[in-house]
């Protein structure tokens, strides 16, 4: 079905402000195809995908892409999540299980709203798909700042990877681009995840040798806690590195005792 003609200036300037799509260890090349379709019906174009099973470029996923092949063929490649969203600055993940983090909880129109006013204050954001499989592992869930969740039947909760990304993709293009809201811009933006994930990097190995991850087991999901509590906090690269610069401090002093 055809729908109103756009210029390609247009066309061009709602495709470089939208969210960044990433798909986690996506399995079958069609389904990668079928969301890149997904995606550019509704204005978005840049795909990221996530140590994908069948390797990249698949022939598959160009195939199934059909016109959308503008999507495919500058998708990026990368090999764990954090280097996904290392230039973001705010990420969403698509999740339908329930998990032990706080995070706020969105429908993909509620998500939407939240990232057009960022987007137009130009902060980078990202919604993360997990696999057709597994979906996205807790970890992975921690690096978020918000949670997805499609309002789908209770008794049949499964959707295919390219229809939720065509639910995220259609509530965007619903936000018109006239009068649309803007954030107020702060002084500084908040710090890219990569920032974020060298600051708590640097927390944990502090924390490992004063013996802080007691018991042991216990780590992974203390670890997991730490990520989500920075990731959420919004902090600027400039408090980042004052942070960085207290925890040397403690780190010094630690090493005097």
């Amino acid at each position: 079905m055809a729908g109103p003609r756009i210029s390609r200036t247009k066309a061009r300037e709602r495709l470089s402000s939208a969210p960044v799509f990433i798909l986690v260890e996506p399995q079958m090349g069609e389904n990668i195809g079928a969301t890149a379709r997904a995606m550019l019906n509704f204005g978005v174009s840049a795909l990221r995908l996530v140590r994908p099973r069948d390797g990249w470029p698949n022939p598959k996923a160009a195939a199934m892409a059909s016109g959308a092949a503008f999507v495919i063929d500058q998708a990026r490649v990368f090999d764990s999540v954090d280097e996904a969203i290392a230039d973001c600055q705010y990420v969403v993940a698509a999740t339908a299980r329930q998990r032990d983090l706080k995070l706020p909880v969105m429908t993909p129109a509620e998500v939407a709203s939240e990232l057009k006013p960022r987007i137009n204050a130009e902060q980078r954001c990202a919604i993360l798909f997990g696999g057709e499989r597994n979906g996205l592992s807790s970890d992975q869930v921690a690096r978020a700042d918000a949670i997805l969740s499609v309002p789908v039947n209770p008794a049949f909760a499964s959707i295919n990877l390219s229809q939720a990304a065509l639910l995220v993709a259609y509530e965007w293009s619903q936000l018109s681009s006239d009068g649309e809201e803007t954030l107020p811009l702060a002084e500084e933006p908040p710090a890219a995840r990569e920032y974020v994930g060298h600051l708590v990097d640097q927390l944990e190995a502090s924390l490992e040798a004063s013996g802080y991850f007691f018991p042991a087991e216990k780590k992974p999901s203390m670890t997991r806690t730490l990520r989500n509590m920075f990731a959420r906090a919004g902090f600027t690269e400039s408090e980042i590195r004052t942070l960085h610069g207290v925890i040397k401090s403690l780190q010094r002093d630690n090493s005097r005792k």
